[in-house]
């Protein structure tokens, strides 16, 4: 057997195993959230600092590793245009939306709206990536098969 046939293949991921990792990931951001807010208090401070660490979880481990936690877990990794890992720009990009939660008072009817035309590019798209995966510059989530 070549290394060449034993290369994991990727396929396109779907929405609903995606918002799963998505899922995962919340489950201990959650954690380190309520963890913040018993130490620092839930005021405007914990709002900023909770945003930032969301954004920079998604952001720095997709670049770090190609996935999070949630993706790893489901076999899902994060490539960029050229099939690498994305670099820091394009997940910074790519994660930007996770921001609009945080807007106070409309912010999560904006999170809810971005989700909603997330998923529906995803699925209109034949590479599974949606507008946030354009917006970084052609980013596609993919899950691994052995080869």
């Amino acid at each position: 057997m070549t290394a060449a046939s034993s290369a994991p293949s990727t396929i396109p991921a779907e929405f609903p195993v995606r918002l799963l990792a998505r899922g995962l990931d919340v489950l201990v951001l959650a954690a380190v959230d309520v963890g913040l807010g018993q130490v620092m208090g839930y005021g405007f401070d914990w709002l900023l600092v909770g945003s930032a660490c969301v954004y920079l979880y998604f952001s720095l481990l997709d670049t770090w590793a190609g996935a999070t936690p949630g993706k790893l877990a489901l076999g899902l990794r994060v490539l960029g245009p050229d099939g690498g890992r994305p670099t820091l720009r394009q997940s910074l990009r790519r994660e930007a939306f996770t921001l609009l939660g945080s807007i106070p008072f409309i912010g999560p009817l904006l999170a809810l709206a971005a989700w909603v035309v997330i998923a529906r590019t995803i699925h209109r798209s034949p590479l599974r990536q949606g507008d946030h995966d354009a917006f970084a510059g052609g980013t596609r989530v993919v899950r691994l098969q052995a080869g």
